[in-house]
């Protein structure tokens, strides 16, 4: 008996869930004319009202890379931050690094930063 394959994948790859690899996609995409940079994190709205006011809002997504110790929360800056830990970084560079997963010319950028392709002044000079 041969399974038809579904279009969804439900695989982890390189440590992420489809939703975190998503979640990851949209907030690296370029957004208007700005290309957002790991370095910068992932900003967060804070609540306004309720027993919550004040805190942080964490999507459901980020919950899941911060248990497994793949992001940290920053909240010394005026709106909270969420940030890579040194075992999230690695698993990204290898996410970046397939062209299946992250375009390489959507995500080119953090691609670069990532020092996964060399900057085009680096290609220029050689």
């Amino acid at each position: 008996m041969i399974k038809a394959m579904g279009k969804t994948q439900t695989r982890t790859i390189a440590g992420f869930t489809p939703g975190e690899r998503d979640f990851i996609r949209r907030e690296l995409d370029q957004y208007f004319s700005t290309l957002p940079s790991v370095a910068e994190g992932f900003s967060l709205k804070l609540w306004r009202g309720g027993t919550q006011a004040g805190q942080p809002k964490i999507p459901a997504t980020a919950e899941g890379l911060l248990e497994r110790g793949m992001m940290r929360l920053d909240t010394t800056q005026r709106l909270p931050r969420l940030f890579f830990t040194e075992a999230g970084l690695a698993a990204l560079r290898e996410l970046m690094a397939d062209p299946r997963v992250a375009d390489p010319v959507r995500f080119g950028h953090v691609r670069r930063e990532l020092g996964i392709d060399p900057s085009p002044e680096a290609t220029a000079a050689a």
